[in-house]
C-alpha cells in the first residue's frame, strides 16, 4: 500500500472518484465507484463506495469490537472497501473530527483507519458523515494510470452525495450522469489521436 500521506503531485489523483468503464475486465471492479484516497510515485489506494458487505451492519461490527453502537442506525452498513487487506477497516468521513492518524484526502474528505474513530463514531462523537469499509482497492506503482490510460476508468471530483449515501444499487449510474455523460454513448475501447 502506498503510505497514507497527502499528495504534493499536482497530477494526483487523490480526492477524486474513479467510475468503472462498462467493460471493466476485472469482475472485482465491474460498476465499481471508488474513492482515491492516496495517488502518488508509490501506487494508488482508494475505498470501493458501492458494495455493501452482506455479512454484517456497522453496529455488528462495533459491538464484535467491544464499542459502543447503541448511537449507530441498526440498518448503517458496511462496505467492501476492495480486495487487499479484506479484513482491515477504513473510515472514510467528512473532515470535521480528524485525528492523529487521520488521512486528509481533499477539502471536507479524510481517512482514518484505526479503532479510535470507530469509537467516537459508536459514541455519538465521530464524524458528521462517515462510510466504514473493510478492504481497499490498490495500485502500483503506474498502474493506475495505465488502466486510466486503457480506458477502464473515468475520474471525476469527490462529491459527498455519492460517497456518504448508504444505498449502493445505483451508486455506478449516478456517478456516469454526474459527469454529464449517457451510458449509450461510453465506448469500450480507447481513442487515441
Amino acid at each position: 500500500m502506498p503510505e497514507l500521506k497527502p499528495s504534493r503531485d499536482p497530477h494526483s489523483l487523490a480526492g477524486q472518484i474513479l467510475v468503472a468503464m462498462p467493460l471493466m475486465s476485472d469482475p472485482r471492479f465491474e460498476k465499481a465507484v471508488i474513492v482515491l484516497c492516496v495517488h502518488n510515485a508509490d501506487g494508488a489506494m482508494g475505498v470501493v463506495l458501492n458494495r455493501q458487505s452482506n455479512s454484517i451492519t456497522y453496529p455488528e461490527l462495533l459491538q464484535q469490537l467491544g464499542l459502543p453502537s447503541h448511537l449507530v442506525d441498526d440498518k448503517k452498513p458496511v462496505f467492501y472497501g476492495g480486495p487487499v487487506e479484506a479484513g482491515r477497516g477504513f473510515v472514510v468521513h467528512s473532515d470535521d473530527i480528524l485525528q492523529e492518524s487521520t488521512l486528509k484526502i481533499s477539502d471536507g474528505l479524510a481517512l482514518t483507519a484505526t479503532v479510535d474513530i470507530l469509537r467516537s463514531i459508536g459514541e455519538g462523537r465521530g464524524p458528521q458523515q462517515n462510510l466504514l469499509a473493510l478492504g481497499y482497492a490498490g495500485w502500483g506503482p503506474g498502474q493506475l494510470e495505465a488502466e486510466i490510460a486503457a480506458n477502464s476508468w473515468l475520474n471525476l471530483p469527490a462529491d459527498a452525495s455519492l460517497i456518504f449515501d448508504e444505498n449502493a444499487d445505483g451508486k455506478w449510474s449516478r456517478a456516469i450522469a454526474k459527469m454529464g455523460i449517457a451510458l449509450h454513448h461510453l465506448s469500450g475501447t480507447a481513442g487515441h489521436a
